[in-house]
C-alpha cells in the first residue's frame, strides 16, 4: 500500500497563479497606486478590492479545494 502524500491545489496551479506570484502582485498593485499617485485615499481604493482578492486566492481558495474532495477525484481520474 503506498501512502499518497497530502494533496496540495497549488500542483494543480500554473506558475503564474501560485502564492507568491498572487502576493508580488497585489504588493506591485498597491505599490504602484501609491508611487503613481501619491494620494492615500486612492490607494486604500486600490488596496481594498486588491487585498480582498489576494485573501481569497491564498487563504481561502485552497481550503476549500482541499474541502470540496474535488482534487481526490481529479487525483484519482488522473492515476
Amino acid at each position: 500500500m503506498t501512502e499518497q502524500k497530502p494533496l496540495n491545489p497549488w500542483d494543480y496551479k500554473p506558475w503564474w497563479c501560485q502564492p507568491w506570484s498572487i502576493v508580488l502582485t497585489s504588493l506591485i498593485l498597491i505599490s504602484g497606486s501609491w508611487l503613481l499617485f501619491k494620494a492615500i485615499w486612492l490607494t486604500i481604493l486600490v488596496s481594498i478590492p486588491v487585498l480582498t482578492w489576494m485573501g481569497f486566492f491564498v487563504f481561502i481558495w485552497p481550503q476549500l479545494m482541499v474541502r470540496s474532495g474535488i482534487l481526490e477525484s481529479y487525483q484519482r481520474d488522473n492515476s
